[in-house]
């Protein structure tokens, strides 16, 4: 069984640019709002299948993948 993925650890790790969420096929990323205005994805426990499609496609993680 696969993990989760962890999409960032600290604020600096997101971009905010939501490309995990638009290319979740579960749907199962939403973007949430911070205190600044700025929006990081959160998953859904329930929907993710672990495919891991949203750290692949994250341009930031790609570099470090």
């Amino acid at each position: 069984m696969r993990d989760i993925p962890v999409l960032f650890n600290n604020k600096d790790e997101c971009c905010g640019c939501a490309a995990c969420y638009s290319i979740c096929p579960q749907r199962a990323i939403t973007m949430s709002e911070d205190e600044m205005g700025f929006e990081y994805p959160i998953i859904d426990k329930t929907k993710c299948v672990c495919c891991s499609i949203c750290i692949k496609t994250c341009p930031i993680k790609i570099n470090v993948l």
